[in-house]
């Protein structure tokens, strides 16, 4: 896949160009792959870089680069962009796409979630130890139901908890198993969890947002980089790692490639994978 006008600027308060950007996923694509390859994607994309107009992007384009897949949504028939490879992500730079969101079930095996995603968005004038609470929280729910969690930092606000699941639920049972989570928790505790996302009850408190978990929602995938300043990009984290000092912004193109020299903490992710029982 080869790279028109590699040198113009995607993020201008970075300096981050479109080869840089295709760089990174170069960087992270070992890691990236089995989270974005064969997904159908949603897409931010800013042609004019992220300090100008950005849209999302759901179906396919003209002028789509020959390596991204497009297949087709049995229920509505709409098309769908998907990649199978770093060609097909390279693709998607090209086309300026500056965030990528996966459903949460690969095109194989559309109608039943092989994850579910929980959203963890501070409101305003929400410190971010509440955040990190939260995320502890949400693990030890889902560790209660028999399932594993994996957290990462969104690039944005807030956290995701994440867990990988054995593809045997359909849409309907894993959403209201995530809403009944998010629920469960702004019941236990209404003076810090909210799961309604109207923004005048989110002051002070954290969202749990299951809303990522329904048919053709997505979410930031990880390793993605966000229309953001800085360029910031979403991570995988080590439960060890969830403190103070690291907030949801903390990683960047820029040094997005040290955390390479690191263990992968989300390395084991599809082996603990576990169908959701009823």
């Amino acid at each position: 896949m080869k790279l028109t006008h590699p040198e113009r600027i995607y993020w201008a308060d970075a300096d981050v160009t479109k080869a840089d950007l295709a760089d990174h996923y170069a960087s992270v694509w070992g890691r990236m792959a089995p989270f974005v390859a064969g997904r159908p994607l949603a897409l931010l994309r800013c042609p004019e870089g992220s300090a100008g107009e950005c849209f999302f992007q759901k179906h396919a384009w003209k002028g789509l680069a020959g390596t991204i897949r497009v297949a087709r949504d049995p229920e509505d028939n709409e098309t769908i962009v998907a990649v199978d490879d770093l060609d097909g992500l390279t693709g998607l730079v090209q086309g300026a796409s500056l965030e990528i969101h996966p459903w949460q079930a690969a095109l194989a095996d559309l109608e039943r979630p092989d994850q579910i995603v929980m959203d963890l968005d501070p409101g305003e004038e929400t410190q971010w130890d509440a955040v990190t609470t939260a995320a502890f929280e949400v693990r030890e729910r889902l560790e209660a139901a028999g399932l594993a969690a994996f957290v990462k930092t969104t690039g944005g606000n807030g956290l995701h908890v994440v867990s990988p699941l054995k593809p045997k639920a359909g849409w309907q049972k894993v959403f209201s198993f995530a809403r009944a989570l998010a629920q469960a928790m702004a019941e236990d505790s209404p003076e810090r969890y909210v799961a309604v996302v109207a923004k005048e009850k989110r002051v002070g408190k954290v969202l749990i947002d299951y809303l990522r978990n329904g048919r053709g929602a997505t979410a930031i995938a990880p390793y993605s980089t966000r229309a953001r300043a800085g360029a910031s990009v979403a991570m995988p984290l080590d439960w060890d790692e969830v403190g103070p000092d690291i907030r949801s912004n903390h990683f960047t193109v820029a040094n997005a490639g040290e955390r390479l020299r690191q263990a992968d903490p989300w390395q084991d992710f599809r082996a603990q994978a576990r169908p959701l029982e009823s």
